[in-house]
């Protein structure tokens, strides 16, 4: 398969420029996930190291090799949409089969190919039907089917799933990556859906407005989050954020919201007083009687096996997710305390984050 380096990589459509600047790896053999809102610019990057679209300046090196200014045809890419786009008058085995005949390989060989690939995706009972009567999920099985018969360096899927049922959705997003495992491809994959990309990816790069926020690995990426888009972006609910005036120095080790202390990681960097941003997630908030911290209980949302309750404080509105058994009344006014080996401290100017410890070996800022 193929390692993919994007250097520097920049995208102009008149004077609206839609990508601007990514650099990032892709190792070889990664599930690697473009995630980002709509517009910010991941459908145009898979596009570009596809090569359906070439850049306006920077890099992208297959394998070591620059191939920026080649068409899709040079570059052994293979691609998967969300629509399908199969050959309508054509059955299942003659879809998988195309890109092989085009090739002008042999037909015994193709049959071999086909048959592979078919027991694979366990379609093999469906070779000769039309492709026009199959289930959506059906219609997705021939279409990565078609894609991975001719064996290329690497797949490009843009939001393939996206056409299927939410249930549906869920388990196609299971099987394609336990054939991914299968198969050790290296696979660039775009998505809208902060839950598929945490469920299936080695590494994600959260895009907004055409730049990369952030990339790592998923578990990095929830639990450190660069920015405050990040951390809003990724998690149901999202981050609480926490919004007070103040100054912090290297070595602190807590910060003063109203006259409460609460303790954080130890900071790395000096900010003079300015609007700063404490951000928690919600299962990292408990409920307690013995904090100074207070907040009132305005909603409670029961989820089976745990509750979010959400809570307004001094600095804003507070989501806790909380043992489902916890007995909470709406008017109550409780104390909040915060793990604090999990909070992010946030510049509200500029959203980036703090350097903590907790976070100095994922990200520099």
């Amino acid at each position: 398969m193929a390692e993919i380096v994007i250097r520097n990589l920049r995208k102009e459509f008149g004077s609206f420029t839609a990508v601007k600047g990514s650099s990032f790896t892709i190792g070889d053999g990664e599930f690697f996930m473009l995630l980002g809102p709509s517009g910010c610019g991941k459908t145009t990057t898979l596009r570009m190291i596809a090569g359906l679209e070439l850049p306006t300046s920077g890099e992208i090196l297959i394998d070591g090799e620059d191939v920026s200014q080649r068409p899709a045809s040079q570059r052994d890419i293979a691609m998967v949409f969300q629509m399908f786009a199969l050959y309508p008058h054509m059955n299942v085995r003659k879809n998988i089969a195309y890109p092989l005949v085009s090739q002008g390989m042999p037909r015994a060989e193709v049959a071999a190919k086909v048959a592979e690939v078919a027991r694979i995706l366990g379609i093999t009972d469906i070779l000769n039907k039309p492709v026009g009567g199959l289930s959506g999920g059906d219609r997705q099985r021939v279409a990565l089917g078609r894609a991975i018969v001719r064996s290329p360096k690497a797949f490009m899927m843009d939001e393939p799933l996206g056409a299927l049922d939410a249930e549906f959705r869920e388990h196609m997003a299971e099987e394609l990556r336990a054939l991914h495992d299968r198969m050790g491809a290296t696979t660039v994959y775009v998505t809208h859906d902060q839950l598929e990309a945490m469920q299936m990816g080695d590494k994600i790069v959260v895009m907004n407005h055409g730049v990369v926020e952030q990339f790592g690995k998923p578990q990095d990426i929830y639990d450190h989050p660069a920015t405050l888009f990040v951390a809003d972006f990724i998690g149901s609910p999202a981050m609480n954020f926490l919004r007070f005036h103040g100054g912090v120095r290297a070595g602190d080790r807590a910060v003063t919201l109203g006259d409460v202390r609460i303790d954080t990681p130890e900071l790395q960097a000096d900010a003079a007083p300015t609007d700063l941003v404490l951000g928690v997630r919600p299962e990292h908030v408990t409920l307690t009687d013995d904090s100074p911290y207070r907040g009132r209980i305005e909603a409670a949302e029961y989820l089976g096996t745990t509750q979010i309750v959400t809570l307004s404080t001094p600095h804003g509105t507070v989501k806790a997710r909380i043992a489902s058994g916890l007995v909470t009344r709406v008017g109550d006014t409780v104390g909040l305390s915060f793990r604090s080996q999990n909070l992010s401290l946030f510049d509200a100017g500029t959203g980036r984050a703090f350097r903590t410890a907790a976070n100095a070996g994922v990200f520099h800022g």
